[in-house]
């Protein structure tokens, strides 16, 4: 659910994230895919391979995203996150995988590869690639770290107009949920799914705007006319990296989010199964590990290719550990469905000011 906050995804993804098939490179094999993930540095062995990138094709949400598919829109693979895989299995829009053909199969942390919840009948539907966290993040030349020590603040008044949170369903209830003493949204109760939704209309009143890439919110911090937002790894990582006083405050009093996304096969996908198969093992390379975590701050599922990137950049994104960067999160496991799709009716009531 991820969108990086850079040029590239800022100059051409974001302007073709909700068109056709874009850029289009190699027709053989279609990713329907969050925009930034075209960035040729995740599936550099796929384009030597084959003489050119796949086509990719931009959703802005899951929600977005899995309607579309069900409306008939037609692609290989696809980049949806944890919480969306069995929604996305039931409704009979994934295959299953042939693991012998992932190269790198046992080397997947396995504790995003083997959650129950992505397999069904004994058959894997998910690869995890991207995982991180979503968290306080703050300018520091504007705020204290105090002013941010719990997420109370995104719904304090003195903050109206100065704050942002992502266009994302599940982050925006992540923070509901943590913000009102709940980590395990899986077992809500009506009665917390009602506080969620009232702390959300609170920051409803505050919001600037409800980002929609990463890139957008950069710019909106960069002139200061935001100073704390609800964010990804990414918007700490590029934004300090430029220079930009910026801090990603991941132990407030309630805590954050953690999240895994990766790369599903499509049911009825027309393109080659060696395709596919190359993109994803291209994308599970010890260089695409090493890639996601120094240039967007993002943990990487190849726990090989992890265990060789810097352990100073791992422990400073907060990602030397994939065990206990749960910690103190609210973790973006599958929903059941009832709880799901009252968050997706909730939050588009609260974003229209209802």
């Amino acid at each position: 659910m991820r969108i990086r906050s850079s040029f590239w995804a800022l100059t051409i993804g974001s302007a073709l994230a909700f068109s056709s098939p874009a850029l289009a490179a190699d027709a053989d094999l279609v990713v329907f895919d969050w925009a930034g993930y075209e960035d040729p540095e995740f599936f550099k062995s796929y384009t030597a391979k084959h003489g050119a990138a796949p086509t990719f094709a931009f959703f802005g949400d899951e929600e977005e995203a899995f309607q579309k598919l069900r409306s008939g829109f037609k692609a290989d693979a696809a980049h949806p996150c944890s919480q969306s895989i069995p929604k996305w299995i039931e409704a009979g829009l994934l295959a299953p995988l042939d693991t012998s053909k992932i190269v790198r199969w046992n080397d997947l942390i396995k504790e995003f590869r083997d959650i129950e919840a992505f397999r069904k009948d004994g058959k894997y539907y998910f690869v995890p690639m991207d995982w991180g966290h979503t968290a306080m993040t703050y300018r520091s030349d504007a705020l204290k770290d105090a002013d941010v020590a719990s997420l109370q603040a995104f719904a304090d008044p003195k903050y109206k107009g100065r704050i942002s949170v992502g266009d994302n369903v599940d982050d925006a209830y992540a923070l509901g949920f943590l913000a009102t003493g709940v980590k395990d949204w899986t077992k809500a109760t009506d009665a917390q799914f009602k506080a969620a939704s009232d702390f959300l209309r609170k920051v409803h009143k505050n919001v600037r705007t409800y980002w929609a890439d990463g890139a957008s919110l950069a710019q909106l911090m960069q002139s200061g006319e935001v100073q704390f937002a609800w964010a990804w790894n990414e918007t700490y990582k590029t934004m300090s990296a430029e220079g930009h006083p910026i801090v990603m405050k991941r132990d407030t009093k309630e805590g954050s989010s953690s999240w895994v996304c990766g790369y599903v096969r499509l049911a009825g996908a027309k393109g080659p199964d060696d395709k596919f198969y190359d993109f994803i093992n291209a994308w599970l390379e010890d260089a695409t590990a090493n890639y996601i975590v120094t240039a967007w701050g993002y943990g990487h599922s190849n726990g090989v290719g992890m265990k060789k990137v810097d352990a100073a950049e791992l422990k400073k994104a907060g990602l030397n550990d994939s065990k206990s960067f749960r910690d103190n999160t609210l973790w973006q496991a599958p929903a059941p469905a009832s709880i799901r799709e009252k968050m997706i009716a909730e939050f588009e009531k609260i974003k229209a000011g209802f």
